[in-house]
């Protein structure tokens, strides 16, 4: 039976998996495999299929949040998904973090709503050890700038305390903040899934938003390399022995 968001059955998704926030980054994915294949397409969901190191890995867009994400992952779940990694972006919380950084998770700061529908805030979320070490033994063999540890994930961008939140938290020695991790490395633990995650540093810490926002549009090609790194260390890490 199709799963009524991402419209893909058991035949349809891999056990090996990717996932993204942008739709318009899941093609990009498939492509750094070999026969990539369309899947289906319905809302913010987009899936391919792809070949890499002799495996078919799945990669799949989760929409911006932890709603959406969890939906996607909970339907990637029922499909037969048993190790995924996002591939994300990241907003700094350190100023050794440069444009075009890597960040390898270990675990996330819950200020997402999506996973407090389903377990206490006390409850941590955890990358698997296993991807997250694969991931950052990739990096490090191909001499890319990137960093291990902690972010935290949220559900807003706009909120009125954003420059003392992110204050907070630098000085408690976290890395970067996203709007999606926190939730899937909650629910991944929770089904007994592998999860990990791989961000790619879009905005400096303490830069203006609406400044940092057209450096953004600006550092295009940087940004591209960047997320092709964090791409192929996906990639890499699900088809490592």
């Amino acid at each position: 039976m199709k799963q009524p968001h991402i419209n893909c059955n058991s035949q349809d998704v891999q056990d090996l998996v990717i996932v993204c926030g942008d739709p318009a980054r899941v093609t990009r994915i498939a492509a750094l495999g070999s026969n990539p294949r369309h899947i289906s397409t319905n809302r913010e969901f987009t899936v391919y299929e792809t070949t890499y190191n002799h495996h078919l890995i799945t990669v799949c867009s989760t929409g911006i949040g932890g709603v959406s994400a969890l939906i996607a992952l909970e339907e990637l779940i029922h499909c037969g998904a048993k190790s995924i990694i996002r591939v994300g972006s990241a907003g700094a919380l350190q100023t050794e973090l440069k444009l075009g950084d890597i960040i390898v998770v270990e675990g996330a700061v819950r200020h997402d709503g999506a996973s407090a529908a389903y377990i206490e805030p006390a409850y941590p979320a955890i990358a698997d050890f296993s991807l997250s070490a694969k991931l950052s033994q990739y990096l490090a063999n191909q001499q890319t700038r990137f960093a291990s540890g902690l972010i935290r994930s949220h559900d807003s961008f706009y909120t009125d305390q954003e420059q003392q939140i992110c204050a907070h938290w630098s000085k408690l020695g976290l890395l970067g903040a996203d709007m999606e991790t926190s939730a899937l490395l909650t629910l991944g633990r929770l089904r007994g899934i592998k999860v990990a995650a791989v961000l790619c540093t879009v905005v400096e810490y303490q830069a203006d938003l609406e400044a940092s926002i057209a450096e953004y549009k600006d550092s295009d090609q940087l940004l591209l390399q960047s997320e092709t790194n964090a791409s192929s260390a996906a990639l890499a890490a699900l088809t490592m022995s």
